[in-house]
């Protein structure tokens, strides 16, 4: 089996020589024709930009995902790049922005492949999906011939142009809340309703996401409290989910973004506040929302821009959601890094000097009733027993504060979620990365950029981007197993078992810190709130 990459890479050195029969051809939709592209570089066959709803601007600002506009001329290039969605420290990007790209290996008549929906990551803040050759994921698909499936990349609305809350966009008639997962969920309705046509197969269908992605992953899984009808897909792979705290729309947390916002537009007079700033261009929309702080990780709020209960897309809270076992998929693996909390704790942690918030008790519990204000005095002291100044988990042992707060973090927001979605799908994966230094998105040099690890770190490569690709084409992490049969598989969370990889290799670890604590936060979730 440790055969593969050298076997892929003789099959990449000979493709020029056959390149002449591989193409990408002109697809034909309801609303237009879309022309394709092909590397001989890296065997695929690609569509970089396809239109799937119509822009979101104008009156579309805020509204519901409308059907794409009909291509009036000739072939539509696909061969070209998408705007960001408006992001960044001054905006950058166009509110014309909601396409996908499409790639695989070459395009097959007749072929009905599997198909992986990836969503990018950014704190529903920023990030892209217009990709360049070799595209993301690709590490992923090229681990191994056995598997063969097609990627889709759809762009979604992001920040205040994605998840505005407030009880006045839940209210008016032409608005919504959550856009940014309607836009998501419109992306997977086409994949649904035309994926076939590029050689997928729609009735065998994974999301996967990381970070917000993953967490973007995680409310597809809950979304019309899951009965998503009809079903678009029946895997999820949940890779460090950023499921930030998460309130209704009309929790104070949420109208109070909505007021900031309508005031710092000017529209606090307007007979129709909506109205007004959906008058407004998008500099000045966007200028306004950066006046409200984004990120307060320790306070009330997470994250300004986030997903919120609203009642009907996000039905209920996540943990009321996996207690009633509501999911749209039946196979949900979720991941996670060792130290990755760490990097969303304030600093001041470090320090023993520098006011209230240090690396003393004092200054440790100053942070803990911040990013807890709903817990009660009695509760907050369960936490610190839970997480005691010296602890351990199942692959470190800390002894420092911001790492301390880190663990809560990283559990609260990062690992707990996967972990409850996963236990409570039919058959579900737990896994956790801890090669240093395991932070945030550290583990991507394996499965998601080009050129990656496979060259030096074989192992670990076909051990993680091995087990991915297996995953999505199978729904069996280990089906397609690339490294030898002495080299542990992911085992099943039936058996309460957690697949960890390490400087030394690929483990199979009894799960009991972590389900004791996800257990604890799961109970007291509502006062989180997640």
């Amino acid at each position: 089996m440790l055969f593969v990459l050298p076997l892929l890479a003789l099959t990449l050195s000979n493709i020029k020589a056959v390149s002449a029969t591989f193409h990408a051809p002109a697809i034909k939709l309801s609303y237009g024709t879309f022309s394709g592209s092909y590397s001989d570089e890296y065997n695929i066959s690609y569509y970089r930009k396809i239109p799937y709803v119509a822009p979101p601007v104008g009156e579309n600002r805020w509204r519901a995902p409308q059907p794409p506009h009909h291509i009036q001329y000739g072939t539509y290039d696909t061969d070209q790049s998408f705007p960001l969605c408006p992001q960044g420290s001054n905006g950058t990007g166009s509110e014309d922005c909601l396409y996908l790209g499409i790639y695989s290996r070459p395009w097959k008549e007749g072929a009905k492949r599997p198909v992986v929906v990836e969503i990018h990551g950014g704190a529903y803040s920023a990030g892209l999906a217009s990709f360049n050759i070799p595209p993301f994921g690709y590490p992923t698909l090229n681990a191994s011939v056995q598997n063969d499936f097609i990627f889709v990349y759809p762009a979604y609305r992001l920040n205040v142009f994605g998840f505005l809350p407030g009880k006045e966009i839940k209210q008016a008639k032409d608005t919504c809340l959550n856009i940014g997962l309607l836009d998501q969920q419109a992306a997977l309705r086409w994949v649904y309703e035309n994926i076939e046509q590029f050689g997928g197969d729609p009735r065998n269908v994974s999301i996967w996401g990381q970070s917000a992605g993953g967490g973007s992953v995680l409310a597809q899984t809950i979304a019309n409290g899951g009965k998503t009808t009809p079903k678009l897909f029946s895997r999820a792979l949940a890779s460090s989910p950023y499921w930030v705290k998460q309130y209704k729309y009309d929790d104070p947390e949420a109208e109070w973004i909505f007021t900031s916002l309508v005031n710092l537009t000017g529209c606090a007079g307007a007979a129709d506040s909506i109205a007004c700033m959906r008058a407004l261009d998008t500099q000045t929309i966007y200028n306004a929302s950066m006046q409200i702080p984004l990120y307060r990780p320790w306070y009330t709020s997470t994250n300004t821009w986030s997903p919120v209960v609203d009642g009907d897309f996000l039905q209920t809270h996540l943990s009321t959601a996996v207690s009633e076992r509501k999911l749209n998929a039946e196979l949900v693996w979720g991941m996670y890094n060792t130290h990755e909390g760490e990097g969303f704790v304030p600093t001041q942690l470090l320090n023993m000097t520098g006011g209230p918030m240090n690396s003393s008790e004092a200054g440790f519990d100053y942070w803990l009733r911040g990013y807890l204000p709903r817990f009660s005095a009695a509760e907050l002291d369960q936490v610190k027993k839970l997480y005691p100044a010296v602890g351990t988990t199942e692959t470190m042992t800390y002894n420092a504060t911001d790492q301390r707060a880190g663990l809560i973090y990283r559990d609260t927001v990062l690992a707990c979620s996967g972990y409850w979605v996963a236990s409570a799908a039919p058959k579900g994966w737990q896994g956790e990365y801890t090669i240093p230094p395991a932070l945030h998105g550290s583990e991507q040099v394996y499965w998601n950029h080009w050129p990656t690890n496979n060259e030096t770190e074989v192992e670990r490569y076909l051990g993680i981007a091995g087990a991915f690709s297996s995953f999505l084409q199978t729904g069996d992490p280990n089906a397609h197993k690339l490294t030898n049969p002495s080299v542990p598989g992911v085992p099943p969370l039936s058996k309460d078992l957690l697949w960890t990889m390490d400087p030394n290799g690929f483990h199979q670890r009894p799960i009991k810190q972590l389900k004791e604590r996800c257990k604890f936060w799961h109970e007291l979730a509502l006062k989180v709130p997640e």
